[in-house]
């Protein structure tokens, strides 16, 4: 763009912009809206320096008239039919914590449902955190013994749940 063209461009945005923000704003009602119409009008007008060379009252024809055009669309897009606007945000919401309450109560009953030797070993390695060895000493078995319960009680608390439903 040659510097003429540069300076054209700004005095075309500098006698039209007002104008055309506060005529979309008219159509809109929307201050958002209008600030980005007109931004994409002159951006436009930019892309086409034929606009430049127009009489000031053709080129403001131009400018209205790409401003309207602009509007139309954004009002037949599809964002603006399914979106809604509200004049404040929502509360965030917390995170829908049913789930996770119903699901501990599934686990609670399926566990429920274990031998106490079984059940001692999970809550302590999974529920406690407890190491084989840390479980090993807190029940006084030994560490093999923890293994072999805990593979054998992960397996019956696997059926127990699928017996629930709970697949997986």
């Amino acid at each position: 763009m040659s510097e003429n063209e540069a300076q054209l461009l700004r005095a075309l945005r500098d006698e039209h912009s007002g104008p055309l923000w506060r005529y979309v704003v008219s159509l809109t009602g929307d201050r958002d809206l209008a600030d980005d119409v007109v931004q994409e009008t002159l951006l436009r007008a930019w892309r086409r320096p034929s606009v430049l060379d127009q009489s000031q009252s053709s080129a403001r024809a131009w400018l209205f008239t790409v401003a309207r055009n602009l509007v139309i669309d954004d009002r037949r897009s599809a964002h603006h039919r399914h979106e809604l606007t509200v004049e404040e945000l929502p509360d965030r919401m917390d995170a829908d914590r049913i789930d996770a309450l119903l699901d501990s109560w599934v686990v609670a009953e399926a566990l429920s449902e274990l031998s106490l030797e079984h059940r001692s070993v999970l809550v302590h390695v999974y529920y406690g955190g407890a190491s084989l060895a840390e479980a090993s000493e807190k029940l006084g078995i030994p560490s093999g013994t923890v293994k072999s319960r805990l593979h054998y009680g992960l397996r019956a608390l696997r059926l127990a749940l699928q017996e629930k439903g709970v697949t997986g």
